[in-house]
């Protein structure tokens, strides 16, 4: 039987590793909010919509080409359930509980799937990466996985997002994703 000493203990260990988890979750917080600025505002006409709203799961946000570098500012790296929409100005993702996240048709750059992204792995090509630049500044931009429900709603959004970026083609530039990188 344990003695109350060493349940003591146990329970102040176990205090001392999420305060240590939360204070790295802020600091990485203010590291990428730095890297990241502000992030860009929905328009109030967004245009024709390309799709129906798609029923997902919003992952998380990494920088660009780094799967595993997830940038938490902006509550970027909190995941939550969430619609997705492609609309001529853009794509928007309503997430349940926290910040919505626009991304402007512009700022996209690439468009694909992927096995994975900080905060889920699913295997095959199973995640809808967006890589986009918000910050103008920021020459790497981000990768944004989104998990669509149902497997079909995958090709629908990659198919719309990727017709809304041949439509402002001579604006940019394209920045590979990780799924291209790798292939």
């Amino acid at each position: 039987m344990p003695t109350p000493v060493s349940i003591t203990l146990l329970a102040l260990l176990l205090v001392l590793a999420l305060l240590g988890m939360r204070a790295g979750w802020r600091a990485r917080t203010r590291r990428t909010a730095d890297l990241v600025g502000a992030l860009p505002s929905a328009p109030a006409d967004l245009g024709s919509a390309r799709t129906e709203s798609v029923e997902a799961v919003y992952v998380s946000s990494t920088r660009a080409g780094d799967w595993l570098d997830r940038v938490t500012a902006h509550d970027l790296g909190e995941r939550s359930n969430a619609q997705v929409q492609v609309w001529d100005a853009g794509v928007t993702i309503a997430r349940e509980g926290t910040t919505d996240v626009f991304v402007p048709a512009a700022a996209l750059r690439a468009v694909g799937t992927a096995p994975g992204i900080a905060g889920k792995v699913v295997g095959r090509d199973g995640i809808v990466l967006l890589t986009w630049q918000g910050d103008p500044s920021d020459e790497r931009g981000l990768d944004t996985g989104i998990h669509p429900r149902h497997a079909a709603d995958r090709e629908v959004l990659v198919d719309a997002v990727r017709a809304l970026i041949d439509a402002t083609a001579g604006a940019h530039a394209p920045v590979p994703t990780q799924q291209e990188e790798t292939a």
